[in-house]
Formats: structure tokens, sequence, C-alpha cells
């Protein structure tokens, strides 16, 4: 007759090699304590801030496009250097001259005359003696620019009847 052994339950994951005195880590029951949910939540909290200051940064640079008078950008051009601003001034008449790829004219602002010279076809309300703002850099001395953009508002209208035409056609 054989007499087997009493069979011992140990709880799932309990070691019972010699040397050892309780249960392991692995048996206990973990639960996350509460000084890491914290470390958790300060962690998301650093990454939404600094992600939201991040995109109001950049938005906000890109959003803010500061014009120049032509007279303040001759003073700070070297600070400028290559960057592309927008220059604003009013087109001396007489100076608009046609180029193979656009214009060539001089804007005044104050004191100073600054030559530019334009890619690209000007706006239909392009002529001397209006304000306006051309985008681009400098090169040297001159301001090369790919876009201008003819300022007009209800005053200019009324000083300059017949110059606007209307999108039906008419002349204001």
């Amino acid at each position: 007759m054989s007499i087997d052994p009493p069979v011992l339950s140990l709880p799932d994951g309990a070691d019972i090699s010699p040397g050892r005195t309780g249960p392991t880590r692995s048996s206990v029951a973990t639960r996350p304590t509460r000084t890491s949910h914290r470390l958790r939540y300060s962690v998301v909290g650093v990454v939404l801030v600094g992600s939201l200051a991040f995109l109001l940064s950049k938005g906000i640079g890109t959003a803010l496009n500061f014009y120049l008078p032509a007279d303040q950008a001759v003073q700070q051009e070297a600070s400028l250097g290559g960057r592309t601003f927008s220059l604003e001034g009013v087109v001396q008449p007489h100076s608009i001259h046609p180029t193979s790829d656009g214009v060539s004219f001089v804007v005044t602002a104050g004191a100073t005359a600054l030559q530019v010279e334009n890619t690209g076809s000007p706006p239909e309300l392009f002529q001397g003696n209006i304000p306006v703002i051309a985008v681009g850099h400098f090169r040297g001395t001159t301001f090369l620019s790919d876009q201008i953009l003819v300022k007009h508002s209800s005053n200019y209208i009324a000083q300059h009847p017949g110059r606007v035409t209307a999108p039906n056609g008419t002349k204001q």
C-alpha cells in the first residue's frame, strides 16, 4: 500500500525555494501608489502645457506680419539681413519700369527712397503715388519682392474716384 504525501496549496507565484521566508513580490497584488499617479499626471501636464506654448508661439509668430516703412527698413537693414518682411511705402511717381520678370519701382517713406525689384505681375491698381506693401527681403541696397499689396480704403476711393474697379466692372 502506498501513502501519498499531503498536497500543500500555495498561492500563485509563491516561491518555496530554500532560503526564502515569505511570498515573493510577484505573488502579492500590487497597486499603483498615489505618488506614481501624481507623477504621471505631472508629466502629462508638463507635456500638454509645453505643446500648447509651442503651438501658440509658432502660430503667433507666423500670424504677426509686421510692416516697416521704407525709412525704418533702411535704418534696420543690417539687423534684418536676408529675413523676409513687409515693406511699406508710397510708389514714387514715374519710377515704375517693367522688367523681364516683373516690375521695378521706388517706394518712399519720409525722406527715404528705396529701389524695389518685384518678380511677377503687380496688382491691377498698382501705379504711382499710391501706398503699397511689398513682401520680400534686402539684397544689398535693393529690396527684392515677390508680392505687392495695394493699400486702399474708403478714404482712398474718395480721394481717387474712378481708380477702383468693383467686381461687377463698374468704377468706384
